[in-house]
């Protein structure tokens, strides 16, 4: 079952990483609810095991393409983000330490895995994940573009996905939003 979902997601996370144009030093940002994961409702039935498959399947692919992952934190952290702190530099770090049923399995799996791990409030990432309806919304940078991914589930949760461009303010398009359409 854990190879399984661990596919799933790595197939997602780079079906993601290439629609999105996900370059070294982006941030993605994934929300994850190994309950819905498992085929129950969000927040209920929270499964480290779960978290940690899919954590390693996704980490794996954005380390390898230099980027960093965001790991949001459940309701109960407020959404707060599990981050490298390489990739926040002196932004206002918060205190705290996820746990499954306090912040969620998959921000707990990616807390014990990161090298130098910090929680913030919030971050502005490129590009974003969503596996269980997590709402990683207020997470990603303006303007957020849905993308449409080939994998639909992971495991019995949904996905949503999101890469984010410049606004436009006014003139033409700029050619940079032309290469990721």
């Amino acid at each position: 079952m854990y190879e399984k979902l661990a596919n799933e997601a790595k197939e997602a996370i780079e079906e993601l990483c290439e629609m999105a144009n996900i370059q070294p030093g982006q941030i993605v940002v994934i929300g994850c609810s190994s309950s819905e994961i498992i085929g129950n409702k969000i927040g209920s039935n929270s499964s480290p095991e779960v978290a940690d498959a899919v954590f390693n399947a996704i980490y794996e692919v954005l380390k390898g393409r230099g980027a960093f992952l965001a790991a949001q934190c459940c309701e109960h952290l407020n959404r707060a983000i599990i981050i490298e702190r390489e990739a926040v530099g002196n932004k206002d770090i918060v205190n705290v330490v996820p746990m499954p049923k306090a912040g969620g399995s998959f921000a707990t799996a990616a807390y014990k895995n990161f090298k130098d791990p910090v929680a913030v409030e919030e971050i502005s990432a490129d590009a974003g994940l969503d596996i269980g309806g997590t709402l990683i919304g207020m997470h990603l940078r303006k303007v957020a573009v849905p993308l449409r991914l080939k994998v639909k589930f992971i495991g019995e949760a949904s996905l949503s996905a999101a890469r984010t461009r410049p606004k436009f303010i006014g003139g033409i398009r700029a050619s940079y939003d032309e290469k990721l359409l």
